[in-house]
């Protein structure tokens, strides 16, 4: 992206400032190229410096203006206290309220956030140091207190945290300085910062009981909030990072339907809508008005084969069914080309372990028939269960059905409501379908859904090897041995695994095109929900 830095370098900072400020007054680009020509520039690098300087004057972000957003789900017990936050609505007003120490980037990896720098040795204990000058809503200093009570509250049973699995592994938080707090851990961990920058780690006040206030740290103030109806924040001006945020005001409410969220948006009412369907895209953006906002690798759905159980149990019948993905003509029918095509394995290429030199499985049928006929299953039908539950599933089915008929292989696809099928049907068929949400890190994706032991563990894969791997990884703070450790995993879940994943699926958000400032963070739509400060209204 283009930067005044640039600019500056090229003509100097005077005449940067003249071109910026001929800009605001309302300057066009031959205007620049006169003015940089009558100071002796040459004409072609003088087109290239107006070129630059309208591009970056286009990208500065404007102060002041009023948005209203609409996420997909809202109740009454949509919550203000971190720990309890368990939807997209609840999430968004978190960042709109809070920090966290540490915060996620595009790449999932953790950044410095409330606070400044986090150091360890062994990744069992870790030192944060917190930054200074930063005050809650109501003007009081953060201080470690304020860690301390924030991340123990999540062991207690008594506060029903939603984390209080991750935050088990915290054997200790204490403040071991007065700008600076020290976790000890039960065993290493090198994603503790990741752990951090997710959203039922925000910092609250030490002693808080009564969250309706949402007195946080964060780049809005609570004007209003009605669990199930609505919340408006407003501007923190005091908020610790300079010139943040850029809105005036922020209306969110949730909205289930998601043709009343694009008919809302398109009639002028939001300016910003979550989950968007590939149906509706086109309609959306054919105005010119309102535009789609992408976030990649948000989730995918997978083809569960149980290795515990026939024919799962027969790794010929695995390795057919992955060749007979036809993964491209499922992307780009499907889900309309919003996705990436994935290789059986889920870590996405958005995610910093991602390992690039996995060869792609490609859409193989005379490969699929050979192990199938290797298998020798006979020709009895096979029962592969699907349903709407889990996104895009059916058709996926029938894609594959249809791919299976012509090597001699019978696929009897059983669809099923998607009233009760995680309770009733995940897991429990010896071929099905499941969706997986992206997690904020590698460890948290493939521990929860491969390690042996792990309640989720889809296809009941059981491998010593990878288990012990994973272990090692998550205490391993050399990041290319942790890298190619991750790697080796990858490669194992692709070659052994009872998984099969066609695709990864997009987060699609709609906007009014002066809307500005969104990057995909892809944990989920709308910037991994934390939009609110990072966003404007360009004029």
């Amino acid at each position: 992206m283009t930067d005044r830095k640039s600019i500056d370098a090229l003509v100097g900072p005077e005449q940067s400032q003249r071109l910026f400020g001929a800009l605001q007054r309302g300057a066009t680009r031959r205007d620049m190229l006169a003015m940089l020509m009558a100071g002796g520039m040459q004409a072609t690098l003088a087109g290239g410096v107006a070129a630059m300087a309208s591009t970056a004057h286009a990208q500065t972000p404007r102060k002041g203006g009023r948005i209203t957003v609409a996420t997909n789900a809202s109740g009454v017990n949509d919550s203000l206290d971190p720990a309890k936050q368990s939807n997209q609505t609840d999430y968004c007003r978190g960042f709109m309220f809070y920090n966290g120490l540490t915060v996620l980037d595009g790449s999932l990896t953790p950044r410095p956030q409330l606070a400044e720098e986090f150091t360890t040795q062994d990744a069992k204990t870790w030192v944060f140091k917190l930054r200074k000058d930063v005050t809650f809503h109501d003007g009081k200093p953060l201080t470690p207190a304020d860690v301390v009570f924030s991340i123990l509250r999540h062991k207690d049973a008594a506060t029903a945290s939603k984390a209080k699995v991750l935050a088990d592994q915290i054997e200790s938080v204490t403040a071991s300085g007065p700008n600076e707090v020290t976790f000890r851990l039960t065993s290493p961990n090198a994603d503790l910062p990741v752990i951090l920058g997710t959203y039922q780690f925000h910092i609250v006040k030490a002693g808080t009981t009564d969250f309706n206030a949402g007195i946080g740290t964060g780049p809005y103030k609570v004007k209003e909030f009605k669990p199930g109806v609505r919340s408006i924040a407003v501007r923190n001006e005091n908020y610790w990072k300079p010139n943040r945020p850029y809105l005036d005001e922020i209306e969110l409410v949730g909205i289930t339907d998601e043709s009343a969220r694009v008919n809302a948006l398109l009639a002028g009412q939001l300016d910003l809508i979550q989950a968007v369907s590939p149906r509706s895209v086109e309609r959306v953006t054919s105005g010119g008005k309102y535009a789609i906002f992408e976030t990649k690798s948000v989730s995918y759905t997978d083809l569960i084969m149980r290795r515990d159980s026939t024919p799962g149990n027969n790794p010929d019948f695995v390795l057919a069914m992955k060749y007979l993905f036809n993964r491209e003509q499922m992307l780009k029918t499907i889900v309309q080309g919003y996705g990436a095509v994935a290789n059986d394995q889920p870590i996405a290429s958005s995610n910093r372990f991602y390992f690039k030199g996995l060869p792609q499985r490609a859409y193989d049928p005379e490969k699929a028939k050979w192990h199938i006929q290797k298998a020798n299953l006979g020709s009895t039908p096979i029962p592969v269960v699907a349903s709407p539950a889990a996104t895009s599933s059916v058709e996926m089915a029938l894609v594959m059905q249809q791919a299976a008929q012509q090597i001699g292989l019978n696929l009897d696809v059983k669809r099923m409501p998607a009233d009760g099928y995680w309770s009733t049907h995940w897991m429990k068929h010896p071929v099905g379908f499941g969706n997986v949400n992206a997690r904020p890190s590698a460890d948290l994706a493939l521990s929860l859904f491969f390690q042996s032991d792990a309640p989720w563990n889809e296809a009941g894969w059981k491998n010593e090897k990878f288990d012990q791997l994973l272990v090692a990884a998550r205490g391993e703070t050399d990041q290319a041995k942790r890298a190619q450790m991750y790697a080796d995993m990858q490669v194992m879940i692709h070659n052994e695994g009872g998984i099969g994943i066609p695709m990864f699926v997009s987060s699609l958000d709609g906007h009014n095109s002066k809307l500005k400032g969104l990057s995909p963070i892809p944990i989920g739509g709308m910037m991994g929900s934390s939009f609110a400060e990072h966003v404007w209204l360009d004029a």
